[in-house]
């Protein structure tokens, strides 16, 4: 594979910045202690705004190779816009990922696809990478219909963007039903969408273009399941949600290969 394998923790409304110290020197003594190779799977924390800025100087002072990521933002520049956190203020605290679209703003807060677009056309232009996230929930799984519904989400969020931003970024297919339920997608079903998503980038851009993106699978990861997810041929990576608050447990999924 020439696309470099990304695993992200996704903290959710978890772990101040007292304790995101803790957890990640202990991710990354875990991971030094097992040998990881950060050529073989790119390490990425998705944190809380409030602990951006203790993370970035922790990731700094102790030359951790990790990217760091921001959970949200704001789609516009600046203003009156009161609790809304801009792709400026997250680039300059050196924010390198931000997760856009992720199906908990989706569902309970309202993001539509034109939404989500113009998030990520702002990561974007601000040089960060969007992980744009899309997926169904169990009524569409149910009726069939995950592929044709997972593919009009991709399309709403990439409408307007080149063939060289696309290929830049990272797309988390996510079924809404297998997070945090404890249920997941076989690697199978994953593959069934995350493949559907690459060919649709192939055809709404061109071969290249596909084969440059990244297609994460999101929805109760485990070091248990993630090396059977991480075999099929379109997942490049995860999008860990509850498993990346356990260092251990997130240390061994980031480590896939060594499993």
């Amino acid at each position: 594979m020439t696309r470099t394998p990304i695993m992200a923790g996704n903290w959710k409304m978890n772990i101040d910045h007292i304790e995101a110290t803790g957890l990640v020197e202990k991710i990354h003594y875990t991971l030094v202690d097992k040998d990881w190779d950060p050529k073989k799977s790119e390490c990425v924390l998705c944190v809380p705004f409030t602990d951006i800025r203790t993370v970035r100087t922790l990731i700094d002072g102790d030359r951790i190779p990790f990217g760091l990521g921001a959970q949200n933002v704001s789609e516009h520049d600046n203003g009156a816009f009161t609790g809304e956190i801009s792709v400026t203020m997250l680039s300059k605290l050196g924010v390198q990922y931000v997760v856009v679209g992720h199906s908990e703003r989706r569902q309970f807060f309202g993001e539509t696809d034109e939404l989500v677009n113009a998030k990520t056309a702002k990561v974007l232009g601000a040089g960060m990478i969007p992980i744009v996230c899309v997926g169904e929930g169990l009524d569409i799984r149910k009726a069939g219909d995950q592929v044709s519904y997972t593919l009009a989400q991709v399309q709403g969020a990439l409408a307007g963007l080149t063939s060289e931003q696309v290929a830049g970024l990272v797309i988390a297919y996510e079924p809404v039903w297998a997070i945090g339920t404890g249920e997941v997608a076989t690697p199978a079903d994953a593959q069934e969408v995350c493949g559907a998503i690459r060919r649709e980038v192939a055809s709404l851009y061109d071969e290249a273009t596909a084969e440059s993106v990244r297609i994460q699978y999101g929805g109760s990861v485990k070091s248990g399941n993630v090396v059977q997810i991480m075999d099929q041929p379109d997942v490049d990576g995860c999008l860990v949600g509850g498993a990346s608050l356990q260092p251990e447990e997130f240390a061994a999924i980031v480590r896939f290969y060594q499993l």
